[in-house]
């Protein structure tokens, strides 16, 4: 009997963490997709600190309406936005297992506009 698919996303997840971490001068954006929301963290894994985080749960965003994928442009911009404010311009990607597609695509291209460069 194969995988489930958490145990495969689970084993894809591990494979991009040997090599993605997160400093304090280039922290790393994780993303966690559930089936409703989406959530976004800037991670600095020298210290195991959060920088900063947004999420689809946010007040200012859970009033959005649109598409699960528009909404996770949304949070992007959110997270980006934080980021500047932090002071984080640079970060490495962190998909979580996920497939580069979707609404982690969208998530990764709101960031972008808002400024942050990966």
């Amino acid at each position: 009997m194969g995988l489930t698919k958490n145990e495969r996303r689970q084993r894809i997840k591990n494979r991009i963490r040997k090599t993605v971490t997160g400093s304090n001068a280039q922290p790393r954006l994780a993303v966690f997709r559930s089936n409703k929301e989406i959530y976004a963290q800037l991670v600095n894994d020298v210290t195991g600190e959060t920088i900063a985080a947004a999420s689809s749960r946010d007040k200012d965003l859970s009033t959005a309406k649109g598409t699960k994928t528009e909404v996770a442009t949304l949070v992007g911009k959110s997270i980006g936005e934080k980021a500047l404010k932090a002071g984080v311009s640079n970060i490495t990607f962190d998909r979580g297992g996920y497939l580069y597609h979707g609404r982690v695509k969208s998530l990764a291209e709101g960031a972008r506009e808002a400024g942050l460069k990966f």
